[in-house]
């Protein structure tokens, strides 16, 4: 693969060749001064795309009305968009139509300072007109000109104001945030696909604790998942959770997730005990609170938000399942081998023991179980978790058993047998078969 940054120098080379001018923009120009290698570059430039597409027969239309083009060379993909001014935006996601313009007017209709700056590619001088290097200097987020119009623009960038300041760590500069409090409601115009892309973006940040207190605190989470905000102030029994509400354990909870959590394991620390306020009760006789149930509810209640929020389906099964089973981890040490070994058989176990490790580390400190689970781990590794069957359906039903419950129950009694290691052979669990029918 071709080193990103020569193909788009050269394709910009091509433009200015034919008489255009050309430069990166956006991102790319950002994490450069950020001393971070971009992933892709984006060219923005003085040709209309019909000039672009008769230099780069073959490029992608992607959004000609709106001036973009993505050239392909040598697997390489780099948008190339003309500048521009956009028209009104009826709709709060995209403009009615767009103007080709001048360098200067097409930085003024991007989101951020820090987004709009542009750069030569030969030269690598910076051409900066909206004060975008003196606030990566000063690590500030701010919209550029009037917060309130680029907000009402296009209302993801709302969501993308949180992303850039938790993955940048940078403070947003105080009419912006005013801003995106006072237009949280924006939300409500965007689709849950783009929410939710964003949303999964900054919830497997490093700093994922500082993303979801944004979007508390700046009143945007209230638009796409509400059901996090009764965690806050929900009081949990003390001498279980030292360290205060559903909502600072989630926190810290969030907060030890090791920087390469997946997506998947994230959302199920969050939404583990997103059940604990519909279910809480106070024990009188014993004193404390209770929250009886709030697995199964939990479960259910992820399946319908992660839904809500169009996530895929192998995604919602995954996260619903986690939070089904986190109250399990109790009980591992009084379990049956036999029960042990399916517990642990299931394809998300490593994920849930790293949910169990920061459950604990974040309240009770407890690590018993996760001792002795690890421990597990090691004497089963020598085999499968769940061996080939010694006695399938074939053999009960040459055996005169009928399919229904009771096969069932038998094919199952033997795994259990199995299991826990009393038999070990075929011939011995054909036999055991032959005795319990």
């Amino acid at each position: 693969m071709s080193h990103p940054r020569k193909i788009a120098s050269s394709l910009a080379r091509r433009l200015k060749a034919a008489g255009h001018t050309a430069y990166f923009a956006g991102g790319c120009v950002r994490d450069r001064l950020l001393g971070k290698e971009p992933k892709d570059y984006d060219i923005a430039t003085s040709a209309t795309p019909a000039q672009v597409i008769r230099l780069f027969p073959g490029s992608n239309e992607v959004g000609a009305h709106f001036g973009v083009v993505i050239a392909k060379d040598r697997g390489v993909h780099v948008e190339i968009a003309t500048f521009r001014t956009d028209g009104s935006y009826k709709d709060g996601r995209r403009p009615e139509g767009v103007t080709f313009s001048t360098p200067e007017e097409d930085a003024q209709r991007r989101d951020f300072t820090i987004n709009g700056l542009f750069e030569d590619p030969d030269s690598g001088e910076v051409i900066d007109f909206t004060g975008g290097q003196a606030d990566l200097q000063a690590k500030v987020l701010r919209a550029i000109g009037n917060p309130a119009d680029r907000f009402a623009e296009d209302s993801l960038r709302l969501m993308r104001a949180v992303r850039f300041a938790t993955t940048l760590d940078f403070e947003i500069e105080a009419g912006t945030w005013a801003a995106m409090c006072e237009h949280a409601m924006g939300l409500q115009r965007i689709s849950a696909e783009r929410i939710r892309d964003e949303f999964s973006r900054i919830i497997v940040l490093p700093d994922r604790r500082r993303g979801l207190e944004l979007l508390i605190d700046s009143g945007l989470i209230q638009y796409f998942l509400p059901e996090v905000l009764p965690l806050i102030g929900c009081e949990q029994p003390p001498q279980w959770h030292p360290e205060g509400d559903v909502y600072i354990h989630t926190l810290i909870m969030l907060e030890m997730l090791g920087p390469e959590a997946s997506l998947e394991l994230c959302l199920a620390v969050l939404l583990h005990d997103i059940a604990k306020p519909p279910t809480r009760t106070y024990d009188a006789a014993e004193d404390r609170i209770r929250f009886n149930g709030h697995d199964a509810l939990g479960a259910a209640m992820a399946e319908e938000i992660l839904r809500r929020l169009r996530y895929p389906n192998h995604v919602i099964e995954n996260v619903a399942f986690m939070v089904s089973r986190h109250m399990q981890f109790m009980n591992v040490q009084n379990m049956r081998i036999s029960k042990l070994k399916r517990f642990m058989s299931a394809p998300t176990f490593t994920q849930e023991l790293e949910l169990h490790r920061v459950d604990c580390g974040s309240s009770n400190g407890f690590t018993g179980n996760l001792h002795y689970l690890l421990a597990k781990r090691e004497e089963f590794a020598a085999e499968p978790l769940i061996p080939k069957p010694l006695v399938t359906g074939h053999d009960l039903i040459s055996l005169g058993v009928p399919p229904g419950p009771r096969f069932t129950e038998i094919l199952e009694a033997v795994q259990t047998e199995q299991l826990e290691g009393r038999l070990t052979e075929r011939e011995g669990a054909l036999e055991w078969v032959r005795k319990i029918i």
